[in-house]
């Protein structure tokens, strides 16, 4: 149980620093564009809030309106390494609008990054149209933070009470531990065993069913009106699929590598041919993980929210039951895609571990 939990807690610290280093970041105009554009068409203003809602933010809205200036929400706390350690709350920028004035620097927020500026507020940019001011270290707690460590909580406490429970009953779980015993018996039996052995098994079961619970857990809360798209952001995939792939490297076995640079069985001319492939190899399984996660998950968030803007499109009855019933479908799917993800992730992961920890005696017919 230890080990359990400090392996809960590994995961959500390299998550949130991870998380908080990689700011969400996506293609902006610049200054003279939006100039240009003194007036944006409704589909224009559709895409940006498709947009706005599925990357990260330093508020934690629930539903807004940038032409009034409505915010119904609350700020979050803004953590930064300039000069010292600046903290403040989010809600100093007033979405955007004003300079965050803190210990004599000031702060712009800047299509959704921050920038170090003077009292007038300017930005200067470069040929590429990319702002220069100095970007500070920047560990604030953001919505993706927050709904990250929210999930871990989540995941933290309902398990913590399954073991209290297998404690006083006599391995017999009671309350919510009844609904999560067989899939914790699914992932040994179905994923970890048969991917593993039973010889290694257990020393890996800790992460397969945090990483499993996690982004189950994660997809559902992103289906939500909320905002929360943990595993949509290209950097919580990436730290789930880079900890897959340390966990890997630092467990495997001598045969692990072996099968790498020098295969056995394998004519010698072949070995060195397939040794860089093998090789690559290791590193574009990891790269998989990542991408397969981010790209479902993110391609349903915006697939859902552009069928629900097209009910503001069409404004008929028609076409407006239409798309509320598509979208309303495809929530549904995404129910089952939600634990398919967490399940494939889990399951090439116990492969990958199961790879690493392959123990057999070498065959002598090189």
């Amino acid at each position: 149980m230890y080990r359990i939990n400090v392996v809960k807690t590994l995961t959500l610290l390299f998550l949130v620093i991870t998380f908080s280093v990689n700011a969400q970041h996506e293609a902006t105009k610049t200054s003279h564009e939006e100039k240009a554009l003194p007036e944006k068409d409704f589909k224009t203003e559709l895409k940006e809030e498709i947009r706005h809602h599925v990357k990260d933010s330093y508020y934690f809205d629930f539903n807004s309106n940038s032409e009034t200036g409505e915010y119904n929400g609350f700020s979050l706390p803004v953590i930064l390494f300039d000069d010292g350690l600046q903290v403040f709350m989010s809600s100093k920028f007033k979405h955007g609008k004003e300079l965050a004035e803190v210990g004599g620097n000031y702060y712009k927020l800047y299509h959704n990054k921050i920038y170090k500026t003077d009292a007038s507020g300017e930005l200067s940019f470069d040929e590429h149209h990319h702002p220069t001011n100095i970007k500070p270290l920047d560990f604030s707690i953001t919505k993706g933070v927050l709904s990250i460590i929210i999930v871990s909580l989540i995941v933290f406490l309902i398990f913590s009470s399954l073991a209290k429970s297998y404690a006083k009953n006599g391995s017999i779980p009671k309350g919510i531990g009844r609904f999560f015993e067989p899939l914790v018996i699914y992932i040994r039996d179905e994923i970890a065993i048969p991917s593993i052995g039973h010889k290694h098994y257990k020393k890996y079961m800790p992460f397969l069913l945090t990483v499993f619970f996690f982004i189950w857990f994660s997809n559902l809360i992103g289906i939500t009106p909320f905002g929360m798209n943990i595993t949509g952001n290209l950097a919580v995939t990436a730290a789930l699929a880079l900890l897959t792939f340390l966990i890997t490297q630092f467990t495997s076995k001598k045969n692990y590598w072996l099968h790498i640079f020098w295969m056995p069985g394998v004519p010698w001319p072949m070995k060195i041919v397939l040794a860089p492939i093998e090789l690559l190899g290791v590193f574009i399984k990891p790269f998989a993980l990542m991408m397969r996660l981010y790209a479902n998950i993110f391609a349903g968030h915006i697939v859902i929210y552009t069928i629900l803007g097209m009910l503001f499109v069409f404004k008929s009855y028609i076409g407006g039951s239409l798309s509320f019933a598509l979208a309303l479908v495809i929530s549904i799917l995404e129910l089952l895609v939600a634990i398919l993800q967490a399940y494939i992730f889990t399951m090439l992961s116990a492969l990958y571990f199961g790879f690493a920890s392959e123990e057999h005696e070498l065959e002598h017919n090189e």
